[in-house]
């Protein structure tokens, strides 16, 4: 019998793709077709209700029931114009992933007679089972309720699911006593926080600053597979990634896939996938080839972060569909192949006023420069002082495989800003006594010739190896793993800056009640933060053993696995910041906590135990096979009489192949064992631990064997796909 691996092989030489790509020329006649903006709004729904929705948006009003009946009725009739039949409160539950439950608009009367109806209670509320989804504790089996409730600041859409289409309504999710159970709920608290923090500051500088919204534009990395051959492979069907596969003759050394011409078959799938963003109105902006075989990327325009995290989130599912069109398999873990990168997501963090300021930006006048370089450095001071929590926001089992490799940040939470601006820190915190000249704008000039006009640089290089880089007008947080939910890691970063601005506020306004002018008393706490925090900033090679070791000499954290990032979630500087911005309470905070170590437990649990299935299932029978016949072949040249050294090689084989079947069986065994100490442990956290210091370590050891087996073992006996085929095979 064939196995699955070489049927998708001869399946690839024949695909016919059959997928037709719609291909608008123009992007703008269809962005955000599916979406019920306000433009559509204000075509659907009355002034009341129009306006009602605007203030909502813009300055967080609550719409009653009444004017949300109107608004449900508009975007009733608006979808079903479109063909729609069924809705869902579409949420971001703390599994990872979005949920949905679809109801129909369809009911009938008490009389009988059926109707279509979508009231502003629809819209509003609805009730999905609490406990069926990660609560950490705060939710029981027989404590069901839960409650899902319209979140405004995000337009509703329309989701096309192979023929059928579905009414979306972004919501947040919360237990039945009120304790938030998603992403986006934090997300929201810490974005009201941040403004508050940041508008306080703003008046500084410009008192006509009524609000300040945090901007995102994330960058979304992923492989790309074929389905065939990925269906071939059990490890990436239950976790992601494969556990086993040895690195091929070429992976990404000769580096000509950065960049290069996109495959045929990609680009396709590429175009399907970003018509149907662009109808969601995710506005997608570069595709381009990752580094690594099959590795690819894309990334929108900057938008406001609330529907910034909704479009990502939203956008990992558009792909995952689409590729199904295409029979491929997109693959979002953080290490789906060893030896070759991995993915990430870029997270570009700024924070923009309602009069058009970025403030993140370097100014043209001292007066903005100023204000630039309070955010600035309110910004580094956060992250020195929250390294710890930013390091818990980014800990997932399948990032630990990816931080502090070659291609992603250490675990190691430090900033860059580049070599100008810290020698602009560095004049700041040098400066003598409390006189302070007017800063020069921030912007390097370079004259190349004479016939050239005037180049304008970016005041900062890029260092790919921070996990947190300044690069010109943002800062990008580049340790988040691409599975991610940017809420929150982003929910973190909100927080701790507005808890620094706070800060700042408090010591500024200080000086000033003591007769300080404002300018003296802002540049007073710069300074003083720059000296505070200046052992974060680091310029160098962050994949370094030198950087690990003066990481350690200035008293940087360095959590390199899981388990223990995650215990900053619950220390009591952490309850404390928290629970003063109103962002999570410490019951919540303790809820996330034991979430995701459960989480960390489960997914290191299902790699061992496809580890083992593999092992026992499909490793060690082709290799015994191939063992039988090498036994066999000698036994027939000792037959015929030839002498030992006739059949030297294949009993060199033989005994190489029967150590590695052994030590494979061995370790698989001992693994098994330390799974089950692990198991009967009580507290989430030591069970955590034992995971990842006695049951993942047996991963790496198993695959040496596994991984010298299928150099060994004869290709037609190999049933899983191997990586020269993953990676190179479309």
């Amino acid at each position: 019998m064939q196995s699955l691996r070489f049927k998708a092989i001869d399946n690839l030489t024949s695909v016919k793709d059959g997928v037709v790509v719609e291909s608008p020329s123009k992007v703008t006649p269809i962005f955000g077709e599916n979406v019920f903006t306000l433009k559509v709004a204000r075509e659907y729904v009355n002034d009341e209700a129009y306006k009602s929705l605007v203030s909502s948006i813009k300055s967080g009003q609550k719409i009653d029931r009444v004017v949300a009946n109107q608004i449900a009725a508009g975007m009733r009739q608006w979808a079903q114009a479109k063909g729609v039949t069924h809705y869902t409160h579409w949420f971001q539950p703390l599994t990872g992933t979005s949920a949905e439950k679809h109801d129909s608009f369809f009911t009938l009367k008490s009389d009988g007679s059926a109707i279509e109806e979508f009231d502003g209670n629809a819209l509003t509320q609805q009730e999905p089972d609490a406990s069926s989804f990660p609560s950490g504790g705060l939710r029981a089996t027989f404590e069901a309720r839960g409650y899902t409730a319209w979140d405004p600041t995000s337009p509703a859409f329309i989701m096309n699911i192979g023929e059928g289409l579905t009414l979306c309504i972004p919501t947040i999710f919360v237990s039945y006593t009120g304790e938030c159970l998603d992403y986006k709920a934090p997300l929201l608290k810490s974005i009201e926080a941040l403004n508050k923090a940041a508008v306080d500051v703003c008046h500084y500088f410009d008192k006509s600053v009524g609000k300040v919204t945090a901007t995102l534009g994330w960058e979304q990395e992923y492989f790309v597979v074929d389905e065939g051959l990925a269906n071939a492979r059990p490890d990436l069907i239950m976790t992601g990634r494969t556990v086993f596969g040895h690195s091929p003759a070429k992976g990404q050394q000769l580096e000509d896939h950065y960049f290069g011409s996109i495959p045929e078959r990609v680009y396709a799938f590429m175009r399907d996938f970003e018509y149907e963003s662009y109808r969601l109105g995710i506005p997608l902006r570069t595709r381009h080839n990752e580094v690594a075989p099959s590795q690819f990327e894309c990334a929108p325009i900057f938008e406001e972060l609330n529907l910034a995290v909704d479009h990502n989130t939203l956008l990992m599912d558009v792909m995952a569909k689409v590729a199904k069109k295409h029979k491929l398999r997109v693959l979002l873990h953080e290490k789906p192949f060893a030896g070759i990168n991995g993915s990430g997501k870029h997270n570009n963090w700024s924070m923009a006023t309602d009069t058009g300021v970025n403030l993140l930006a370097p100014g043209k006048t001292p007066k903005t420069n100023l204000m630039f370089l309070a955010f600035f450095v309110n910004t580094i001071k956060a992250v020195h002082d929250h390294a710890d929590l930013l390091r818990a926001a980014i800990a997932s089992a399948g990032n630990d495989h990816r931080l502090g490799a070659n291609e992603a940040p250490p675990a190691i939470i430090s900033a860059y800003i580049g070599q100008y601006l810290s020698k602009v820190l560095n004049e700041v915190e040098t400066r003598v006594g409390d006189k302070f000249d007017e800063q020069d704008e921030v912007m390097l000039k370079l004259d190349i010739h004479k016939n050239i006009p005037e180049l304008l640089l970016d005041n900062t290089d890029r260092n790919r190896t921070s996990p947190f880089a300044f690069t010109g007008n943002k800062f990008e947080f580049r340790a988040v793993g691409s599975s991610a939910n940017c809420g929150y890691n982003m929910t973190v970063l909100n927080t701790i800056m507005a808890e620094t601005l706070s800060s700042f506020k408090a010591e500024v306004d200080a000086m000033i009640e003591k007769g300080d002018k404002k300018e003296v008393a802002i540049m007073h706490v710069i300074k003083n933060y720059i000296k505070a925090s200046k052992k974060v900033l680091f310029e160098g090679d962050g994949y370094s053993e030198e950087w690990q070791n003066e990481a350690a000499k200035r008293g940087l954290p360095n959590l390199k696995t899981t388990p223990l990032a995650l215990d900053s979630l619950v220390t009591k500087k952490a309850k404390e910041l928290f629970e003063k911005h109103k962002v999570l309470s410490h019951v919540e905070l303790e809820a996330r906590h034991e979430i995701e170590l459960e989480k960390y437990i489960k997914y290191v649990q299902i790699e061992g135990r496809v580890i083992g299935d593999l092992t026992g299932n499909h490793i060690l029978p082709a290799a015994i096979r191939y063992q039988n016949v090498l036994i066999e072949n000698i036994k027939g040249l000792k037959d015929v009489g030839l002498k030992p050294e006739a059949y030297k090689t294949q009993l060199n084989v033989l005994s190489e192949i029967s150590e590695h079947i052994n030590k494979a069986q061995q370790l698989t065994d001992e693994m098994t064992e330390a799974r089950k100490a692990a198991n009967a442990l009580s507290g989430s956290r030591d069970k955590a631990i034992a995971y990842c210091d006695k049951v993942k370590p047996f991963f790496d050891q198993i695959r040496y064997h596994v991984d010298k087996l299928e150099l060994l073992v004869d290709d037609s006996e190999w049933e899983l796909p191997k990586y020269r085929e993953l990676l190179f095979l479309r």
